[in-house]
Order: C-alpha cells, then structure tokens, then sequence
C-alpha cells in the first residue's frame, strides 16, 4: 500500500476553492490480500458510513451555507479514500458558489465516487435538523468489565475462541483503540458484534480487542480483520461487526462488515 503522494502526515495547505483532485484514494485489495482474500471476492456485504460535521459552501448572494452530512461507502469499492484528503476537499468548497444545496450533493456524490470507483450516496443534513440522537448501541451486552489479566498489547487472533450452544448475542466494547499506519496518531472506537453460533468467549474477546492497542491500520481494514478472525477462530452462523469511531477533522468512520444484507442505522454516540 503506497501512501506516499498522500497528504497524511505532511503539513498541507488548505484551498478554499473546489478541488476535487485533493481526493486520494488507497486500494482496498492490499490489506485484504493480507487477510487470504487475494480473488477479488469477500464473505460480506457491508460499507463505510462516514459522518462529516463540518461543510460549508457560498450561495449565490454570496451568503455561506453550512450543513452536515452522511456519506455511505461501498465496500465493494476497489478503494477506500485516504481521510485527510477527504477533509481537505471538503475545506475546498467553502468559497465556492454553488446554486442549491441539491448541486453540492451531486457535485460531492460525483467526486467520491470517481476516486473510490463505486457509487457512494450522500445525504445532506441542515444543521437545524434533529438527526439523529446520541446514544449507545441498544440491546448490546458491554464485555469491558470482564475479569481479566492484560500482559501484552499485541495482536492476537489466537486468543479467540468459541463453544457450546448456539446462541444470538450483541457484544460491544468501547476500549477499541488503533493507530493511525502513516502519522502513529490513535483512533478511539466502540465495536460492535452482533452474530449467531457457539458462543464467543467474552474473556478471551476483551483480550483481543485490547491487543488492537497498538496495531497500525486504518479503520476499515481493522473491521475486516475482527470480521475475517471471529468467521475463522469461532465459526458463527451469522456475523456482524461494525466499529463507530470518534471524529477526527470533522469527520467520523463507521464499517461495518457483516454476512447479512442491509444496511447497519446510522447512530451517534456519545464520543462522536
């Protein structure tokens, strides 16, 4: 994965004028080749649901507008957009003119999904909108305060493992927390799992999600990976992960990845 023409991690200007061509996008197929996915085919349907808090552009009269927006990702996208190069095309419509809140949408929508190669939908908020609540993920049991010992702060897929009944739960843990692969920058998140088969053990899945500490990889591909290491290590009948995390630059990532179609509701939580 080269990252090397990326604007993460370099000190960057900041045009304010439309600049579509800040958009940088990273190939998908790198980390999955990674995971033993290397034909271009993968055991999910899911996408990237980012939320962006910060977008504004000029009405005609010259008058700025502000708004918020969601913006849903395929994952079926040969790539996904590096999320600073994001930030930045969004800073480059603040004085630009466009005639309707409707025009930004389909110039923003035709954008991304050039640089990502798949269609991406937008949906523009105003900021007078209720939206959408905070909250916490309902009906989700929390795994944080099982009793265990933490010795090291690595990735270990090994420690997972399933057994007995099949049972249906929703686990959670807000202590996920990886690292930015370009700058060391952390990302903080809460992780979601929802899934039916032998029943996960939750001390060795604290463990786990702990270990992600210290890994360096986007969040995307860290929710691939919690994805492709509970199929293998605990062989659920259904499986869904998602981790929501907390915005940096205007901009929060949410992925989820699951073995059911539809799509995963858009949730605020309390850190985003």
């Amino acid at each position: 994965m080269s990252l090397h023409n990326a604007p993460l991690g370099k000190s960057s200007e900041y045009p304010d004028q439309y600049t579509p061509d800040l958009l940088f996008p990273v190939p998908r197929d790198d980390n999955r080749r990674r995971l033993g996915l290397d034909d271009g085919r993968w055991p999910w349907f899911g996408e990237d649901l980012w939320q962006a808090w910060e977008i504004s552009w000029l009405r005609p009269s010259g008058v700025p507008a502000v708004a918020w927006a969601e913006f849903r990702v395929p994952a079926a996208s040969p790539s996904l957009i590096e999320s600073k190069s994001w930030k930045l095309y969004l800073n480059s419509l603040n004085q630009t003119v466009f005639s309707s809140p409707e025009r930004v949408k389909a110039v923003v929508e035709k954008d991304l999904s050039s640089a990502c190669g798949a269609t991406v939908h937008m949906t523009l908020h105003s900021v007078d909108d209720d939206g959408e609540a905070i909250g916490r993920p309902a009906g989700f049991e929390s795994i944080d305060d099982e009793a265990v010992e933490v010795a090291a702060y690595e990735y270990q897929p090994e420690l997972l493992h399933a057994g007995g009944d099949v049972v249906t739960e929703k686990l959670c843990s807000h202590l996920l927390k990886s690292n930015c692969p370009v700058t060391g920058q952390p990302d903080w998140g809460t992780l979601t799992i929802e899934y039916t088969g032998p029943a996960i053990d939750r001390p060795s899945l604290l463990q786990y999600v702990v270990g992600f500490r210290q890994k360096q990889d986007f969040h995307e591909h860290c929710v691939e990976t919690v994805f492709m290491d509970l199929m293998e290590r605990c062989q659920p009948e259904k499986l869904t992960v998602c981790a929501r995390y907390t915005r940096r630059g205007g901009l929060d990532i949410n992925p989820w990845r699951s073995t059911e179609p539809g799509a995963v509701p858009s949730l605020r939580l309390v850190r985003q």
